[in-house]
């Protein structure tokens, strides 16, 4: 961190921010921003998450892409967050997913766990961004990816 105050944002803050919703939206909070480079969120996973009932009902196990979507939701909330702090007559903007490389996963995500969702700002090009994203339980790599997102106006 350069010396920058870290900001949080809670559940309603974060649905502010972005358009999705249940069962879509997979961030509860994201705390530790630092705009225009980093921040944490949180997902508390439950086993009510309706993806259980088929992933795997024997043993429920959180899905590889679904991290993968936290992570990003987590960096709309960066990039989106960040540029309000610029320009806060900015208007609404939409953070859409255009590459996603070297995903790897490591540790099953189950019921129970609290994922800290980390991503960092790797390159700004104003209405593109490239992120590195890191989902981690107790410390422990979970899974991991770097994307690539455009900011943009929603449709009219």
């Amino acid at each position: 961190m350069t010396g920058a105050v870290a900001d949080t944002v809670d559940v309603m803050a974060v649905m502010a921010l972005l358009p999705h919703r249940f069962p879509m939206l997979l961030v509860d909070r994201v705390i530790d921003i630092v705009p225009g480079q980093s921040a944490t969120g949180i997902k508390a996973v439950t086993i009510n998450e309706p993806f259980f009932a088929g992933h795997f009902p024997a043993r429920p196990i959180m899905p590889g892409v679904l991290i993968v979507e936290a992570l990003a939701q987590t960096a709309g909330v960066l990039a989106i967050h960040s540029s309000r702090l610029k320009d806060p007559d900015a208007g609404d903007k939409l953070v859409y997913f255009m590459a996603i490389e070297n995903a790897k996963f490591r540790t099953p995500v189950e019921p129970g766990c609290l994922l800290q969702l980390k991503v960092e700002v790797v390159q700004d090009r104003g209405r593109i961004a490239k992120f590195s994203g890191r989902a981690e339980i107790d410390g422990k790599l979970a899974a991991e990816a770097s994307f690539t997102a455009m900011i943009a106006d929603p449709p009219a």
